[in-house]
């Protein structure tokens, strides 16, 4: 699905504003995904879905990108293994 000599920050969804991604030197980290909008930037573990880092997000729009990043978890938990066990 991915190349990881291709793609440094490949993009994995992409939900009104934000641009959900992980970077490809990640892969010693459990599966966790990167939300982008603008300058902020969040992270947020897949397994169990859970912010680690808020990046500026206030809490009523960090719960509503938890809630998306649950709606789309195993898609996201595909493309991580996907990426890098490849």
């Amino acid at each position: 699905m991915f190349d990881v000599g291709e793609a440094v920050m490949p993009t994995v969804l992409r939900s009104g504003p934000y641009r959900i991604f992980f970077f490809a030197a990640d892969g010693n980290e459990p599966p966790h995904v990167h939300v982008e909008r603008e300058s902020k930037k969040a992270k947020v573990w897949l397994a169990p879905v859970r912010s680690q880092e808020s990046g500026g997000y206030g809490g009523p729009e960090l719960n509503r990108i938890i809630s998306l990043i649950e709606e789309h978890q195993e898609r996201l938990l595909g493309a991580w293994y996907d990426f890098f066990n490849d």
